[in-house]
């Protein structure tokens, strides 16, 4: 099977060539492959947010071959592996270091995977003194991984690129599992906080079925210290009121807290990966008190007031 369309992502940032070098190496393989850059500014090394980043991007990338680079182990003994899911209609391509995990269980799950060691399909670098192939490279992304994945695009088997390995035998991925204690509570943890400030925690709405419109928030710093606020179920940014705190379901389906035309995550005092616990409030508690105001029209303006 053909493919014309890798989606790549990594951690390498737009100042330095790498990007641009990556791209490159792919158009000399296979010409007419498009690239669409998912994003490149993944913090550095971080494989847990470049693996949440994958997943949340692979339900609606275009059919074809996913390219993820975070690799912090970068020429040691960690695998570079390309994984096939559909059976055939897609594959995800990267370090074997929990990057890709999380993407391969959101489509289903691996039906077949390599690990990428056949120099016939990587750019090989000669030591000059011997001739042979070098040691491994720091630029796996250029060597190893964008090569394999316009190979693949081009219609080379999988089973080319490498040696086959059980899909079992790859790194999983470690994601904060939410969890429910025995007052009702819901301890759960920041995933992800995006540019806008909002703060995407690891709970679809389904975990908190039956709850009031009012939410208790409460956090915990680094310190040990907790903070206590209340939070309004809102279906949109707009729907949360000024100096208010949002609860509502993100563009990946999982609970988010959000301030309209703000940060959350600053008004709260939230970082990825922190702590939240949840509970249900109390919402006769959170109802505003309203007076009736009466609008007068106001006196004629004098006719000899231009203004």
């Amino acid at each position: 099977m053909r493919f014309n369309t890798i989606s790549f992502l990594s951690d390498y940032g737009l100042d330095d060539e790498f990007v641009g070098v990556v791209h490159s190496v792919i158009r000399g393989i296979s010409p007419d492959v498009k690239v669409i850059d998912i994003g490149h500014n993944v913090a550095p090394h971080d494989t847990r947010a470049g693996g949440l980043v994958l997943a949340r991007s692979v339900p609606y990338m275009a059919p074809g071959v996913a390219l993820a680079v975070v690799d912090p182990g970068v020429g040691s003994s960690r695998k570079g592996v390309a994984v096939e899911v559909a059976d055939g209609g897609a594959f995800l391509i990267g370090p074997d270091n929990g990057l890709l995990a999380p993407a391969v269980a959101m489509v289903g799950g691996a039906t077949s995977a390599v690990v990428l060691d056949n120099p016939e399909y990587q750019l090989v670098r000669e030591d000059p003194e011997t001739g042979a192939a070098a040691s491994p490279s720091t630029f796996d992304g250029r060597d190893v991984f964008a090569p394999a994945a316009a190979h693949l695009c081009n219609g080379v088997p999988l089973d080319e690129l490498g040696t086959a390995i059980e899909a079992t035998q790859l790194m999983p991925g470690l994601l904060p599992v939410a969890q429910t204690d025995d007052d009702g509570s819901i301890r759960a943890e920041v995933l992800w906080i995006d540019r806008f400030g909002n703060a995407q925690l690891n709970l679809e709405p389904e975990d908190i079925v039956g709850w009031s419109n009012t939410v208790t928030v409460e956090t915990r710093s680094p310190d040990g210290r907790t903070a206590t606020r209340s939070a309004t179920r809102v279906a949109a940014f707009a729907h949360i009121g000024a100096g208010a705190i949002g609860l509502l379901v993100d563009s990946a389906g999982l609970l988010a807290l959000a301030v309209d035309r703000g940060s959350a995550a600053r008004d709260v005092g939230l970082s990825e990966g922190d702590e939240v616990t949840l509970r249900p409030g109390d919402d006769t508690a959170a109802r505003a008190v309203s007076s009736p105001v009466a609008l007068r029209p106001t006196r004629e303006r004098p006719k000899e007031n231009p203004l």
